[in-house]
């Protein structure tokens, strides 16, 4: 058992403006309710099978793991560090990354993106 302690974390107010690598694990439905602009989409249950897509990620800077209020975002993060990633949990999680004004974008057009 990972102890989330140990995870590194940071807040949506650290985070860099641009240049950010982010990986949301939420589900789904939760994706396309709203999401950061230059966001992955893996939810947390597809992460061991799609670690292809983390590594095309750039290596050269923290990998920020995000998810609605930042508990499997630590589990995701506590995975991939484990795994030899320098991953960081977002505090918080989206509904801190809408609180902190980061912008945020729906997938369907025409509809105001929100954090389910």
């Amino acid at each position: 058992m990972v102890d989330l302690t140990d995870v590194p974390t940071a807040s949506v107010a650290d985070l860099p403006k641009s240049g950010l690598a982010l990986l949301d694990v939420r589900e789904r439905d939760e994706w396309v309710a709203g999401h950061a602009p230059e966001a992955l989409h893996i939810p947390l249950g597809d992460l061991p099978a799609r670690l292809a897509e983390v590594a095309a990620l750039p290596d050269d800077r923290p990998l920020y793991v995000v998810c609605r209020t930042g508990g499997r975002s630590a589990r995701a993060a506590a995975w991939l560090n484990a795994n030899g990633w320098d991953a960081v949990n977002v505090a918080g999680g989206m509904k801190s990354w809408q609180t902190e004004g980061r912008p945020l974008v729906a997938e369907r057009e025409g509809e105001r993106p929100e954090v389910l």
